[in-house]
């Protein structure tokens, strides 16, 4: 079983690189990274910090803490990587603490785990959609209860939400996906307001088609098509995503070092979209919800008393 090491722990945490502890009054930053398995959260909020000349001391919880370590074999000091599922909130909370006993504070929370679901809606199995709400969503706000109440002592720290363009308009076979993502927009929109007295920020991050591996296996589920009268409906979408990975015109680097910059400006936006292909769909969505609404505003101003 994955556990997470807390000061009163007993499971083992996986080897650590030592750090001087960050404090912000010296331009140093701890950043806690949840899911950094994932490609944009490790190449988000490492590799960029480096590049944008940021000292950091970075907190990596994933299932398995070992993969963060196999990706950088040669970092730096400042990484502490700890073994928690987000679907567990003791081993959250547990990675939480070990973070805070070894960088002192919290500056950024980057939530980045999750994974995608392909199928039409009546395809996917009740126990795939929960399960996928399970790490999408409720392990988001596991991750929230777990590190809110340091960011309002501290009165400070920004919360990056890693979503997708998909929670802002969706596609057939991508429904339950979407609706995780479109989940999150809304837990992301509402907590903006609510620490924002206190000087706490949080931005959604939208991004679309990245060079990473969110396609492949580990990170996409792919439910088989097993009801004919969805091929035309749902199949171009599969057909059009099979082919797809490896071949996304996004560079995971740049999107890496956006994310890491709207961490650096005064006033961070609450909706970060990433992407020529995201900036595309937000805007005909747009379009769509604008003409929409004038075809048929004679009918929503028809209800009034």
């Amino acid at each position: 079983m994955a556990g997470a090491i807390g000061r009163t722990s007993t499971w083992p945490r996986s080897r650590r690189l030592p750090v001087d502890a960050p404090t912000s009054e010296h331009g140093r930053r701890h950043q806690i990274v949840i899911g950094r398995s994932r490609a944009l959260g490790r190449l988000a909020l490492l590799a960029s910090a480096r590049l944008c000349g940021i000292r950091v001391g970075v907190t990596a919880t994933a299932r398995d803490a070992s993969a963060v370590l196999r990706a950088y074999p040669h970092e730096p000091d400042g990484l502490l990587t700890v073994n928690a599922d987000v679907t567990e909130p003791e081993q959250l909370m547990a990675a939480v603490e070990a973070g805070l006993a070894e960088f002192g504070r919290i500056d950024i929370v980057a939530n980045n785990a999750g994974y995608g679901l392909i199928g039409a809606i009546e395809e996917v199995s009740d126990k795939a959609a929960r399960a996928l709400f399970d790490v999408n969503v409720f392990g988001v706000l596991n991750t929230l209860r777990a590190t809110l109440p340091t960011l309002r002592a501290q009165r400070s720290g920004h919360v990056l939400n890693i979503g997708s363009v998909g929670g802002f308009v969706t596609a057939p076979a991508a429904g339950l996906y979407g609706a995780s993502k479109f989940a999150l927009e809304g837990v992301s929109e509402a907590l903006h307001g609510e620490p924002a007295p206190l000087g706490v920020r949080v931005t959604m991050v939208e991004p679309a088609g990245f060079r990473t591996d969110f396609l492949s296996s580990s990170g996409m589920q792919v439910e088989p098509a097993s009801i004919a009268d969805y091929v035309a409906g749902a199949g171009p979408v599969r057909e059009a995503l099979a082919g797809y990975d490896g071949h996304q015109p996004g560079d995971p680097v740049k999107a890496a070092k956006a994310i890491v910059d709207i961490t650096q400006v005064a006033e961070p936006p609450l909706r970060l979209q990433l992407g020529a292909d995201a900036i595309e769909r937000v805007e005909a969505r747009l379009d769509l919800v604008r003409r929409e609404l004038g075809e048929w505003r004679h009918v929503a101003l028809s209800t009034g008393t």
